[in-house]
C-alpha cells in the first residue's frame, strides 16, 4: 500500500476505567478511500473504541498512527483537525441555531480571535448540503427530531474537514431512505479519500456497504476482515447468540442476513467467541 493509502492503524490498544480493561490489546486498520464497520454486540467496547480513537478518552496503551503520524503525539486542537467523531448524543448548547452548531465544526481550523470567515460559511454551507440539512439551517437545534439531530451532528462533523470520519450509530433514528442516504454519502466520502470507520447495528447495512469489518467481544477484535469472509452463521451465532442465513444480494452480490426467530427469551447466551480476523 503506498503511503497516500496508509489511512488509521492501529496496535495493541487499551482503555481502563477504573478497574476494569474495556479495550484490551485491539488491533486495527482502515485505509484510505475505505469504508470500515465496527461491529458486536452491547457493551462489546464499540463506543469506547471510537473515543480512544477520537482521543475523548486517552489510551493507556499502544500505538495509533493516521497516514504514518503518530496521533497520540498530537495536541487535541491538531486532532481535531483530522479527526472527526459523530456521537449519538452529542452535547450541544442550547439555545443555537442549525447552522450555528454546525459552525462548531470549524473551530479547530480558526484563530483565538477570528470568527467565521467567508471560507467558513462556504464549508457549512456545503456541510449542510451534503448531510441533507441544509432546510433545517435556521431552525433552532433543540426543537428537532432525533433524525434530524443525526443529519445535523453529520455536518458538524463535515465542516471539521476531517481525514478520519467516525461514526457512532450513525443510522440510529433514521427511517430507511435516510439510512441509505447517510451510508451512500459515507461511501462518497471515502471515494474522495476519507477512512471511514461507523459502528453499526444492521448486519445486512454493514454488510452492504462496508468494504471491511471489525468485530469486536468483551472489548477485543474477535474477527476482521472483508464481510463476506467474516459474518458468517457460526461468527453470528458466537458473537450475538442468534442464528442467521447469509444469503446473496440478487442484486449486488453482497451478503443479506436473515435472522432466524429467539423461541425464548430463555435461549442460550452467546458461547465463546473465535478469533477469526482476517488481514
Amino acid at each position: 500500500m503506498s503511503a497516500s493509502r496508509r489511512g488509521l492503524q492501529g496496535s495493541r490498544l487499551r482503555f481502563v476505567r477504573g478497574s476494569q480493561l474495556v479495550i484490551d490489546d485491539v488491533d486495527l486498520t482502515v485505509p484510505r478511500g475505505a469504508v470500515a464497520a465496527l461491529l458486536g454486540a452491547n457493551g462489546a467496547g464499540k463506543s469506547t473504541l471510537l473515543h480512544v480513537l477520537a482521543g475523548v478518552h486517552a489510551a493507556d496503551g499502544g500505538s495509533l498512527g493516521f497516514d504514518g503520524d503518530d496521533l497520540l503525539a498530537l495536541r487535541r486542537r491538531a486532532r481535531a483537525q483530522r479527526i472527526a467523531l459523530v456521537e449519538q448524543d452529542a452535547y450541544t448548547p442550547g439555545g443555537l441555531r442549525v447552522d450555528h452548531v454546525v459552525g462548531l465544526g470549524r473551530i479547530p481550523h480558526q484563530s483565538a480571535w477570528g470568527g467565521d470567515s467567508t471560507t467558513d460559511q462556504a464549508v457549512i454551507a456545503d456541510a449542510l448540503d451534503a448531510a441533507g440539512a441544509t432546510a433545517l439551517a435556521t431552525r433552532r437545534y433543540d426543537e428537532l427530531s432525533g433524525g434530524e439531530r443525526q443529519r445535523v451532528n453529520l455536518a458538524r462533523a463535515l465542516a471539521q474537514q476531517p481525514a478520519l470520519l467516525l461514526l457512532d450509530e450513525p443510522t440510529n433514528h433514521l427511517d430507511i431512505r435516510a439510512q441509505l442516504s447517510t451510508l451512500a454519502l459515507l461511501r462518497q466520502l471515502a471515494d474522495r479519500g476519507l477512512s471511514v470507520l461507523a459502528a453499526l447495528h444492521d448486519l445486512s447495512l454493514a454488510a452492504a456497504h462496508a468494504d471491511h469489518v471489525i468485530v469486536l467481544g468483551d472489548g477485543r477484535v474477535v474477527a476482521a476482515g472483508d464481510p463476506v469472509e467474516i459474518l458468517t452463521p457460526e461468527l453470528i451465532r458466537a458473537v450475538w447468540g442468534v442464528d442467521a442465513t447469509v444469503l446473496q444480494h440478487p442484486t449486488t452480490g453482497r451478503p443479506l442476513i436473515a435472522f432466524a426467530p429467539i423461541a425464548s427469551v430463555a435461549s442460550d447466551e452467546p458461547s465463546a467467541v473465535p478469533v477469526t480476523a482476517a488481514p
